[in-house]
């Protein structure tokens, strides 16, 4: 089934010249269906890059999804034009009485910045409380991850000495699972970030669960006991030239930048990348849209209080 998205937003065109069922909302407009309205609070530099990255997830479920952009503040963006802006995304004023299937928040390039030095540190936290209450399932990513952790339930993160980029091997560390249905025992999961959580910690916590984990970058998916937030330390999200372009952005910037791992051919960054983890970040995003949202959410949004989170299949 297709995501449907603003009928003039750039992603739609590299979407649809790669196969991924797109539609526009005129179209969506005549069709009788209940979509998923998922609501994606965008925190990375490159806007258009990452809601192409995560369209094209949503793209490849059996649903019919229905996506809001969403922006932390109304600055002007270095990367992205303020047009783009305006045009496609919403301030959350606009969207604080709504109720959301599911909301993805991104990754954001703080991952140095004490988490109550952020600009927008008390925003986020005010739309990590609102999701609570408003939204059947949540999905953080990396730096929005480490920092619902914090907010959420104290957990801080620890810095690195170098920034782990690569892509790294990861196990289950559960079988029976809704969320890791289909999944290999071992499989391959991007990273680009400062900071890991302390897994032992994670493990620890009474209301999270570690369900995949790496020898050589930690923790990777932790679940919150009642399901109603993912945080996922990685990004399935990217595309094969990420981490390279991140790569040569950092040797440009005259900073010396560990050669990613595991990532180009013979580790050599004048040869092209291989990209090892795209089946598995769709089955991730796959799996959480149909048994964390899909399955619980109401039919009636207004509804929303009516959820009864249920218990984990281990």
């Amino acid at each position: 089934m297709p995501v449907k998205i603003p009928d003039d937003l750039p992603a739609a065109e590299i979407l649809e010249s790669e196969n991924i069922f797109v539609m526009s909302e005129t179209r969506a407009a005549n069709q009788d269906i209940r979509p998923m309205k998922v609501l994606i609070l965008n925190l990375m530099p490159n806007k258009i890059e990452t809601e192409t990255q995560l369209l094209r997830l949503l793209g490849n479920t059996p649903l019919q999804v229905d996506v809001d952009l969403l922006r932390i503040h109304d600055k002007e963006s270095r990367h992205t034009s303020i047009d783009h802006m305006n045009n496609f995304y919403r301030d959350f004023e606009a969207v604080r009485q709504k109720n959301y299937d599911g909301l993805i928040i991104t990754g954001a390039p703080l991952g140095q910045v004490e988490f109550e030095d952020v600009s927008y540190w008390d925003h986020i936290r005010e739309i990590i409380d609102w999701s609570q209450q408003h939204v059947t399932s949540v999905l953080f990513l990396c730096w929005a991850a480490h920092a619902a952790l914090y907010h959420l339930y104290g957990l801080n993160r620890k810095l690195l000495k170098e920034k782990r980029s690569g892509v790294f091997l990861h196990k289950r560390t559960h079988q029976h699972i809704p969320l890791l249905r289909g999944f290999d025992d071992e499989f391959l999961a991007p990273h680009s970030r400062f900071a890991e959580m302390d897994i032992q910690q994670l493990k620890d916590h009474p209301a999270l669960q570690v369900l995949t984990e790496s020898d050589d970058a930690g923790a990777y998916m932790v679940l919150s006991t009642n399901n109603r937030n993912l945080f996922v330390m990685g990004h399935p999200e990217y595309q094969k030239s990420t981490l390279k372009d991140e790569y040569f952005r950092d040797l440009g910037e005259g900073l010396q930048p560990e050669i990613p791992q595991n990532y180009f051919r013979h580790n050599d960054p004048g040869l092209e990348p291989v990209a090892r983890w795209y089946g598995h970040g769709s089955l991730l995003v796959s799996n959480w849209l149909n048994y964390y949202v899909y399955q619980l959410t109401p039919y009636n949004l207004d509804d929303m209080s009516g959820i009864t989170p249920w218990e984990s299949e281990i």
